[in-house]
């Protein structure tokens, strides 16, 4: 069983949907899939801080029996321990969302298993997943891959928290995500979670920029992870263009390899949005 977590509310369905596709699309192996989804109502904060709904869940989950009948999705609501550990925290307006944060939330789930994956919704697979996956990992709390632009700017090993693969006995071990809590709670961080991360890493294994392609898609880019970047022309300004925008994704990135990816995220996008409005 592979297992991957996502973290987020109702309006990243996009992203969970097209991001699933490609781990499917692109995967060989015929061994199952749980999807472990954290959400939360903060609604207080912000009126669309809202949770991913039962339907959304409900549908992925359908979705991923297609490919496997053993696939599942878990959707799991974190609100009370959000508001336990994070609430009014220096950092719950960080320069994200308050959904960054809960992946700190992990080690305290026991259902969740001692080998996750976790990855922003705007990432897709180009290659298989396994890849990644079989990476090892034993005596490390994590893998991950360098920062495209945080290696140059701020530590030539700075990682991007966007996909990092976790050893989740070691983490307890070592109690990494309950010292960044204790950071998130006191302290206030530039990059937030990510920064409370790093600091309170006690060992990490780097991985090949082409596990996490922050900027250009190589033959042998495994993911390809679509945050903010740096264009320089008609003139230097920054874009946050995500796969689920595809008529941008085809202009601007000239991107053609993963047209059957997002296709089938088009169709099943509105399959979704026909059954939730018929119901």
């Amino acid at each position: 069983m592979k297992n991957i977590l996502f973290c987020g509310n109702y309006k990243v369905f996009d992203g969970m949907l097209s991001a699933m596709l490609s781990i499917f699309k692109r995967t060989e192996s015929k061994e199952p899939f749980s999807f472990f989804i954290f959400t939360m109502d903060v609604s207080y904060l912000k009126a669309d801080y809202t949770p991913l709904t039962d339907s959304q869940a409900l549908f992925l989950d359908s979705l991923a029996k297609t490919y496997n009948p053993e696939n599942c999705v878990k959707k799991i609501d974190v609100t009370d321990i959000y508001k336990k550990e994070f609430d009014s925290c220096p950092n719950e307006q960080c320069y994200c969302s308050p959904y960054t944060l809960i992946r700190l939330f992990a080690d305290l789930y026991e259902e969740l298993p001692e080998k996750i994956l976790y990855l922003d919704v705007d990432i897709l697979f180009n290659r298989d997943i396994d890849l990644l996956w079989n990476t090892d990992i034993e005596g490390f709390e994590y893998a991950a891959a360098r920062d495209h632009y945080g290696k140059f700017l701020i530590n030539p090993n700075f990682i991007n928290a966007g996909v990092i693969l976790f050893n989740l006995k070691k983490c307890r071990e070592t109690k990494l995500f309950e010292k960044c809590r204790e950071l998130i709670k006191t302290k206030k961080l530039v990059f937030a979670d990510e920064s409370a991360i790093i600091r309170c890493t006690t060992k990490k294994k780097m991985l090949s920029q082409r596990f996490n392609d922050q900027k250009f898609l190589y033959k042998n880019t495994v993911i390809r992870h679509f945050s903010k970047r740096l264009f320089w022309t008609p003139y230097p300004h920054t874009a946050n263009i995500k796969q689920w925008s595809v008529t941008k994704v085809h202009k601007i990135f000239g991107y053609e390899n993963f047209d059957d990816i997002l296709y089938e995220y088009i169709y099943q996008k509105n399959k979704f949005e026909r059954e939730f409005n018929k119901n």
